[in-house]
């Protein structure tokens, strides 16, 4: 049987939380529900979900402390984090994209934009889950050490390129679309516009 997908639902409005809970369930997910911060990390200690959705503005420690704690702990530095909350402003996408988040959506939202949001954010996890050494030919990478060798010698490769290469080695003698690789691979930069530091996602294929 293929495992549900497990969700954590970081938010203090019950009537929201319910919405995006049965949307999940309806879509092949496991959502678990926390109001605050303190029951989401108790949620985070027994089991680690596979993506987070994370209120901003929370009773307590609030979604933006959070999502910088979590990034900064070695067990849940890896799990994606999409920050869904009333603060819209480009200011505060920044700051969340900042903090820490893998994407941002402003309330009110689309469910259907929620789930895809989802389902790419575990996409482009899904190669890193995998640590075992891939080798082709003379070509070996070890997604544990993020070291890529060839004939035993070491090749330096930036962290776009890594993801990169990953993904074409666990995915041989396939024909790849390039939007098949900009879902699977991506590169966020930071761009100076009207005062402010904007968040981009770029693909460089040669």
């Amino acid at each position: 049987m293929r495992r549900m997908p497990g969700v954590l639902i970081v938010e203090d409005e019950p009537a929201i939380a319910e919405l995006i809970s049965v949307n999940l369930k309806h879509s092949g997910f496991r959502p678990v529900w926390a109001m605050d911060g303190a029951t989401a990390q108790a949620e985070l200690d027994d089991v680690l979900p596979d993506v987070i959705l994370l209120d901003w503005m929370l009773p307590g420690e609030s979604g933006l402390m959070l999502a910088k704690r979590w990034r900064a702990h070695p067990r849940t530095k890896s799990v994606p984090i999409i920050m869904l909350t009333a603060r819209g402003d480009e200011v505060d996408r920044v700051a969340g994209l900042d903090a820490g988040a893998d994407d941002y959506m402003a309330k009110p939202f689309s469910t259907k934009e929620l789930l895809a949001r989802i389902r790419a954010v575990l996409r482009r996890r899904a190669p890193e889950q995998d640590a075992s050494v891939v080798t082709i030919g003379d070509l070996s990478l070890d997604p544990s050490t993020y070291r890529v060798t060839y004939r035993a010698e070491p090749l330096k490769l930036g962290p776009t390129e890594f993801k990169l290469l990953h993904y074409l080695m666990t995915h041989a003698e396939r024909v790849h679309s390039r939007s098949q690789l900009l879902s699977s691979v991506y590169v966020r930069l930071w761009v100076w516009r009207d005062k402010w530091w904007i968040p981009c996602v770029v693909l460089v294929i040669g």
